[in-house]
């Protein structure tokens, strides 16, 4: 038995290979998880939640480049680097954006800045040389430092790919729980449906029913109404709205295999249901599963953009890329469309990638074509 199951693994693996949308739409999903594991490793902004303000620099192109005086606030934040990989790095400075070259007093005691504040708009001010080496513990060479924001930044001066990074961790993580949580449920009810039919069957089926009857979107507002809005509230809510089209494959798939000889002879020699079940009837259906996980995933992260567009979902600072549209939609009509348009190409590709990889598993999987 586990040595076919071994074989029919490697098959489907095997025609998984050859089919070269599903493979972009893999190699997609690993980019996605690198970037959602070593996030706050590889965005520019390292900060907690990417939430570093300067709002001199709001709404700023793509490739716009600041020049920064940097003012230690003398505490040392630091954290260990689990705690960095999951949480992000508190930072011990604030930046001040500079407009030309900085200069010193006669007598070399201050530092002689413009500080940037609007296009074609300065204020001078002076910082004590001294006060700024005791705070940071650097040279005067060091105060300063130039970022470039490879995406722009949103109308907070954050910067737009940092957020982005950061925002992957959001989608994957809510398409992942709800997933889970729409495959417990959808498994278990439409295993016991198919299995064992009537009234249990006539129940289930009922609540699928009503379930079903019920707009998706009005349903998840109604479980966000009750759970409240959050992280963690948004994984819930969007798992209970997924489980009843994979209850429905499920209970199909287990009333077509339940009738064959190897499930019979199973139950002639005593099989308990529950084994039968588990070992015998949900190994043999786990293609169409993931079949269907592959398209909820995609439609977790849709559902999970559209609240947090709607602010009923992911709350400020955390970045969700529909969170990110609803903060920069406004720009779409005026001078930099791309705050609003990256974050919805980020949306697209990944529900894309999810899309390509369900299609692909459908061929894989398909034994007529074996």
């Amino acid at each position: 038995m586990a040595e076919s199951e071994h074989s029919i693994s490697r098959q489907t693996w095997k025609r998984l290979k050859k089919n070269k949308g599903a493979l972009f739409g893999l190699f997609l999903i690993g980019l996605s998880v690198i970037l959602a594991v070593f996030g706050y490793l590889i965005a520019p902004d390292h900060s907690p939640n990417a939430d570093l303000q300067t709002v001199e620099i709001q709404a700023k192109k793509p490739g716009y480049t600041q020049k920064f005086l940097r003012i230690y606030d003398g505490q040392q934040n630091k954290k260990n680097g689990f705690s960095w990989l999951l949480y992000g790095q508190p930072l011990n400075y604030h930046l001040i954006p500079v407009q030309g070259n900085p200069r010193y007093n006669p007598t070399g005691d201050s530092l002689l800045i413009d500080r940037y504040v609007d296009e074609g708009i300065s204020v001078r001010q002076a910082y004590s040389v001294i006060w700024l080496m005791n705070n940071s513990g650097k040279q005067p060479d060091d105060f300063f430092v130039t970022k470039k924001y490879w995406l722009g930044t949103d109308k907070f001066g954050r910067d737009i790919l940092s957020r982005l990074i950061i925002g992957t961790r959001v989608s994957l993580s809510v398409g992942l729980i709800a997933v889970l949580i729409s495959l417990f449920l959808g498994i278990l009810l439409g295993s016991l449906a198919g299995y064992f039919r009537g009234w249990i069957d006539e129940m289930i089926m009922w609540l699928v029913n009503v379930t079903w009857s019920i707009p998706t979107v009005l349903l998840v507002f109604a479980i966000t109404m009750a759970v409240g809005k959050g992280f963690w509230q948004i994984f819930i809510a969007v798992g209970l709205t997924m489980w009843v089209s994979v209850a429905r494959l499920v209970r199909g798939q287990v009333m077509a295999i339940k009738e064959l000889e190897y499930i019979q002879a199973a139950k002639a020699i005593g099989a308990t249901n529950k084994r039968i079940i588990l070992r015998h009837i949900l190994p043999n259906i786990s293609g169409p599963i993931l079949v269907i996980a592959a398209g909820n995933f995609a439609t977790a992260i849709m559902v999970e953009a559209g609240l947090s567009f709607l602010g009923i979902g992911i709350q400020p600072p955390q970045p969700s890329w529909g969170l990110m549209i609803k903060e920069n939609y406004n720009f779409i009509i005026t001078h930099n469309p791309m705050l609003a348009l990256i974050p919805g190409f980020a949306i697209m590709l990944l529900v894309l990638a999810f899309n390509l990889l369900g299609n692909g598993l459908r061929d894989a999987v398909d034994v007529k074509t074996i």
